[in-house]
């Protein structure tokens, strides 16, 4: 299943949760068209990374002694990995995936870890086989893409993964790999895909044979098992990563950290997909699941699968009735969740904005009031109040407002108040709306087609370098 645009390759992303001042996504753009050459003269730029996509002599990490001498975990080819390359990645993932820093999580998320590592590692020694590279200049319009995306600066930003004790060159370092990756295969195999009138033409009379079956937008998180004896293991690492996203990690920054289809580069977003189109075990699955929920582990061809259903479609032409048309009044009461950022009086402007923006991010990223308190745990300063059944009568004015305009299950726009800025969640059951599918324009499918057969043929890439690939683990 894949991602359904041909840039399916060229989009890198991440999403800040653990530290303050920002929690919510990190998406760089697209760079399909991005230079190869790295930067000429002898001397590197700051923060340059090798044709391999390693960091070099110049970055922190680099330059720290004990990069070199705390021990090699894994040798990829006669290349190493080392022990601080493995602590870093980790200690990214934590801070990026909203994943809880303790030791336990730590142990879980080992091995997933390193053999992703090995994994980039041979994808790298491949791009440096077909004398592709990476520059500084294209991470940096990576790292600008995800300032510029965040409302950030590159000193928060550096903030932000200093409080997970990550050295900004390792979020390069992992950047730069996938960047190299995406150039490899699109120079490896998107000269050889060619996608024909006729063959649009048959898969727009395949989709019209759907119209009329029940769509739905899905993303996947994929574990491949190339080996029959790994089945168990892969399993109980599905299992994990459901379990951290049953606890609050966001789906889309897992994807991207674990997923092996190249519908991870998207957050594992594959688009529609409608009744029957799915292998059996994945197609029943979805039918029994309800807007937002998350499937468990289905083994399915090829190894495990976790599903995402983003939404319901209805078949085309459905009529559909909004149920929020139908009561405009609040009830008396409404249970409730308050989140407070605080801010002194007389705050300066600039402060206030930001800390508003900061808020408006929270509020895109919360789907139930479970996630308030996780989130105010994350966010430095930020106070979580359960307010329970609250009586709108004894609320404020300003409060009741903001109510108003918020739906069941909602949340509120943020306010200023005398305590700081205001974040208000109901916690009522919210609304499903439905909405009905809508037939996809030919240039929509022909994108889908390329993507199809590119993702296909790159996941056999990876597949058959790590088979001839020598790996020693330490």
């Amino acid at each position: 299943m894949l991602p359904n645009t041909r840039s399916a390759f060229a989009a890198v992303a991440f999403v800040l949760g653990a530290a303050a001042p920002l929690y919510g996504a990190m998406a760089a753009h697209p760079q399909r068209d991005a230079a190869v050459t790295p930067p000429r003269g002898n001397t590197p730029a700051p923060d340059a990374v090798a044709s391999d996509g390693a960091p070099t002599a110049t970055s922190d990490a680099a330059a720290d002694p004990h990069h070199f001498q705390d021990g090699i975990v894994a040798i990829v080819n006669d290349k190493a990995i080392s022990k601080f390359d493995l602590e870093q990645r980790i200690a990214l993932i934590m801070s990026t995936s909203n994943i809880p820093s303790t030791p336990e999580m730590k142990k879980k998320i080992h091995d997933q870890v390193l053999e992703q590592l090995e994994t980039e590692m041979i994808q790298r020694q491949e791009a440096l086989k077909n004398d592709i590279s990476v520059s500084s200049v294209d991470i940096d319009k990576q790292i600008q893409a995800i300032l510029t995306d965040n409302h950030m600066t590159l000193d928060q930003l550096k903030g932000v993964l200093g409080h997970g004790h990550v050295d900004i060159s390792t979020l390069r370092s992992q950047i730069a790999a996938q960047v190299l990756w995406q150039k490899t295969v699109e120079q490896q195999y998107a000269g050889r895909v060619t996608i024909t009138p006729e063959q649009v033409d048959a898969e727009m009379r395949r989709i019209s044979e759907g119209q009329n079956k029940v769509h739905y937008l899905v993303s996947e998180i994929f574990l491949p098992v190339d080996n029959p004896d790994q089945d168990g293991k892969i399993l109980k690492d599905a299992q994990g990563l459901y379990a951290q996203m049953q606890s609050g990690a966001p789906f889309q920054a897992i994807a991207r950290q674990f997923s092996q289809s190249p519908s991870a580069a998207q957050g594992g977003d594959i688009g529609v997909v409608y009744d029957g189109q799915l292998a059996l075990e994945l197609n029943a699955a979805l039918g029994k699941m309800k807007t937002g929920e998350l499937s468990p582990p289905i083994r399915s061809t090829g190894g495990y699968f976790i599903l995402a259903l983003r939404q319901r479609l209805e078949p085309v032409g459905t009529k559909i009735v909004d149920p929020s048309a139908e009561s405009q009044t609040l009830p008396a009461t409404l249970p409730l969740a308050r989140l407070l950022l605080p801010l002194p009086p007389k705050t300066a402007k600039n402060i206030v904005d930001s800390a508003t923006k900061i808020a408006s991010e929270i509020g895109t990223h919360v789907s139930s009031c479970d996630m308030i308190p996780k989130i105010a745990a994350q966010v430095k300063g930020a106070i979580y109040m359960n307010l329970g059944m609250a009586r709108l009568a004894d609320l404020s004015q300003q409060i009741r407002d903001v109510l108003a305009k918020t739906e069941p299950g909602g949340v509120a726009q943020p306010f200023q108040s005398d305590a700081g800025i205001e974040l208000f969640v109901r916690c009522d059951k919210a609304i499903v709306k439905l909405q009905a599918y809508q037939l996809p324009t030919r240039e929509q499918v022909e994108n889908q087609l390329f993507s199809d057969q590119i993702s296909a043929m790159a996941r056999r890439y990876t597949r058959d370098l790590k088979r001839d690939a020598d790996i020693e683990l330490r």
